[in-house]
């Protein structure tokens, strides 16, 4: 299973660790969120190196829709309802500068770079799409309301932002991650204190940033209890439409669209990892319905951590643990949730605090509904008789049929036929 950007591009290669090393800033996970990070140290002139266990890009990052923007979903009148004005404000204004600072650093790489319309539309809750209007004008920034779309079914309309971004992703990090001091194959089995132990050496460093998709320290900052994931899955279709835009559902459950080049990049059937839902088998449907003459290029999936309150987790592990950081749950963003990452924590490391970082504290209240959800997600799992237990807290394993995998709906580990891991917080090789 190869995505468009793994197909029409060579990965570089970089050297496994052999033998003990030092370092002012060690980040453990080599996808754009650790590389992008790695880049702004390296331009700061901090004494950097970046570990991966396999190769760069190989997870999720290498299985995005690659879509830049900092209109996430119906997201803001979420924010502006359960976190205040200030904080909807802040949101906005970080992504903002994510997205920004994209446009600079792709004037000087080859990428595919291309200033699109993003769209968020729904079927039938016009209302929704109103009350988003309305949020949006009260932080202070004017969308405009679409009425018709060229989408092969009616809608109740979109909340259009002008001039967002698409990419390869790839093109873009590969470029990046050419001159950074990157081991491939190096396997983090442990933390002790400042010390990463892994099969070539140990190394030791003053601070460290955990980058891993899914923090895989359970000792502390409670993410088992903070994040859950979801699988979404797309098609690359050909002799499809061009759809001259970026196109997602409100509905967590609805088809998005995007062009590259001569495909259509068709997403959707997404669930809950570890839960049941429409997969590949949903999308070849809506391609039959809607662009019969076309023909399946490839397919692919991607896995997305979600947090409680639909904003990331960006800066101190835990307030316990003063040189010990990371980034997680960008929800379905990635793309601008790496970005402000990158720039966050490398401000953070080296002592500089951004007025909007507080917004994005991992330490922040828990006391959201979804807290309950997932707890009762892990008990119910927990409790669940199967031969099949996840090696990272022993929950439920469930067969996903579409995917050959074992899943875990607890916190979304997946594992192969043969028990090995295929997405963390379960900690393999």
């Amino acid at each position: 299973m190869e995505s468009i950007w793994q197909n029409s591009t060579k990965a570089p290669s970089f050297p496994k660790l052999q033998g003990n090393a030092k370092t002012d800033v060690l980040i453990i996970g080599g996808g754009i969120v650790g590389i992008l990070t790695a880049y702004f140290l390296k331009q700061s002139g901090v004494d950097c190196m970046l570990v991966e266990k396999r190769r760069i890009c190989s997870g999720t990052t290498g299985y995005t829709t690659a879509k830049i923007t900092f209109q996430h979903g119906l997201n803001y009148q979420k924010l502006l309802k359960s976190e205040g004005l200030e904080t909807a404000q802040k949101f906005l204004h970080a992504n903002r500068l994510a997205f920004e600072k994209y446009a600079e650093l792709c004037r000087e790489i080859h990428c595919d770079y291309q200033r699109k319309p993003n769209y968020v539309y729904s079927v039938q809750d016009r209302n929704a799409l109103e009350q988003e209007l309305s949020a949006l004008a009260r932080i202070g920034y004017e969308p405009v309301f679409c009425e018709h779309l060229p989408l092969p079914f009616p809608t109740a309309g979109a909340v259009m932002f002008p001039d967002q971004a698409q990419f390869h992703p790839l093109k873009f990090l590969y470029a990046i991650a050419a001159h950074l001091p990157i081991y491939e194959n190096t396997f983090v089995r442990e933390m002790r204190e400042n010390q990463a132990i892994t099969d070539g050496g140990n190394i030791t460093a003053k601070a460290v940033i955990v980058e891993t998709h899914f923090p895989f320290l359970n000792k502390h900052g409670s993410y088992f209890l903070k994040l859950y994931q979801h699988r979404s899955y797309v098609l690359a279709l050909e002799h499809a439409q061009n759809v001259q835009g970026m196109y997602v559902d409100a509905c967590k459950t609805g088809l998005s669209f995007r062009n590259y080049g001569e495909y259509l990049l068709l997403g959707g059937g997404g669930h809950r990892t570890g839960k049941q839902g429409g997969c590949w088998a949903e999308l070849r449907r809506a391609a039959r319905q809607y662009y019969p003459s076309a023909r399946e290029w490839g397919h692919w999936a991607a896995q997305d951590c979600m947090t409680l309150d639909q904003m990331p987790y960006i800066g101190q592990y835990s307030s316990r643990i003063a040189q010990l950081f990371t980034a997680a749950g960008f929800d379905k963003w990635g793309m601008t949730g790496a970005m402000l990452s990158g720039m966050l924590l490398s401000d953070l490391v080296q002592g500089r605090k951004p007025a909007y970082a507080d917004i994005f504290n991992p330490s922040r209240s828990m006391l959201k509904s979804q807290l309950f959800v997932n707890g009762l997600e892990s008990i119910g799992n927990l409790l669940t008789f199967t031969g099949r237990r996840c090696p990272h807290l022993g929950c439920a394993l469930h067969w996903n049929a579409a995917e050959h995998s074992w899943d875990c709906a607890c916190h979304g580990s997946r594992l192969d036929e043969h028990g090995n891991v295929l997405d963390n917080p379960a900690n393999g090789a």
